[in-house]
């Protein structure tokens, strides 16, 4: 089959073309996002393969159906950019890789933990400019801590393992239990108790309308005062604006992001010579209790070669008219 590859880099490039070596599917590799302004470079393309901030909205996906697209590839889990009911109802079948990278989200949620508690990230540069002074790198141990997991899909029963053995007390909240969470001992409470009890608190569950600023004011004002927040989800589970009150009262003590809400602007580009227009992510820039890192939770050899072959897999099932298990719709109404 013929793809337009979108927001393609270097390493997209690469793994995407070595899986796809036994199948010989004709890649075109596109370095712009696809958006309405961008779906005339698909004209003729039976399929479109997407990442997290392509804009796959009504008017796209009309623009795409008319040249001939029937078929969008989402490399990625989230599909909260992607019009379902549009592309239903002009017969554009959508599919996404749900879980590619589990070990590797949960691994750098820990890792935020632990840079954040035990100032690592100022430690280096302290010790980089010469000055060896402890004041203001005291940390915690994080035994016996009490951590509050809210989704505990397979992101989120990863990092209920690890930090179990840091010897950390497991709170969790998810519509829907995971019993290999509760063999661990995690106990699933109602998100107020989560949010009162847990001295770190980490989000891993998708974006959807009743997740929308989970983390708000509202939630700030009931959860532990010094709490440390974790996001590895995506950057709309926070109201930064709150958020940076938070920091500013103290009643957040520490925060640790991969996403931003507004990160398509910013995220996967090199800015370093440019001056950043959004003063929301550049305030909390100045906080030396912030650890951002943009969006590279994902980023690791084993994801990238698991995204490209459920990818070509994906492809090939509706290619060839097969049951795709990956395949998403829209909801029906209510």
């Amino acid at each position: 089959m013929k793809v337009a590859v979108f927001s393609t880099k270097v390493y997209d490039r690469k793994f995407l073309s070595t899986v796809n070596s036994p199948t010989q599917h004709e890649l075109v590799f596109f370095e712009p996002r696809l958006n309405r302004d961008t779906a005339i470079l698909a004209a003729g393309f039976p399929a479109v393969c997407v990442f997290v901030h392509d804009q796959v909205d009504a008017p796209t996906l009309k623009l795409l159906a008319s040249r001939g697209t029937r078929l969008v590839v989402l490399r990625c889990a989230g599909f909260n950019n992607v019009d379902l009911q549009a592309a239903a109802d002009l017969g554009v079948t959508v599919v996404r890789v749900p879980a590619y990278s589990p070990y590797g989200v949960a691994e750098h949620a820990v890792g935020l933990i632990l840079s954040l508690n035990r100032k690592i990230h100022r430690a280096y540069n302290r010790v980089r400019e010469g000055n060896f002074s402890l004041d203001g790198l005291l940390g915690f141990n994080l035994h016996e801590r009490t951590v509050g997991i809210v989704g505990t899909g397979k992101i989120g029963l990863i990092l209920g393992q690890i930090m179990k053995g840091f010897g950390c007390h497991i709170l969790a909240y998810d519509v829907y239990r995971n019993p290999e969470l509760e063999a661990l001992g995690g106990k699933y409470v109602e998100l107020p108790e989560l949010f009162a009890n847990s001295d770190i608190i980490s989000l891993h569950c998708p974006l959807t309308p009743e997740t929308h600023h989970l983390i708000n004011a509202e939630a700030i004002e009931k959860i532990k005062s010094g709490v440390m927040l974790i996001n590895t989800s995506r950057g709309a589970l926070i109201d930064t604006q709150a958020v940076i009150e938070g920091l500013k009262s103290g009643k957040i003590g520490y925060l640790g992001v991969d996403v931003y809400e507004q990160e398509s602007e910013l995220f996967f580009e090199d800015l370093s010579g440019e001056i950043i227009q959004d003063d929301i992510f550049q305030r909390l820039t100045t906080f030396p209790n912030v650890l951002i890192t943009g969006h590279q939770a994902f980023f690791t050899a084993e994801a990238l070669h698991n995204i490209a072959e459920t990818t070509f897999a994906n492809i090939a099932d509706v290619e060839n008219g097969r049951p795709c298990a990956n395949e998403i719709r829209a909801q029906p109404s209510a």
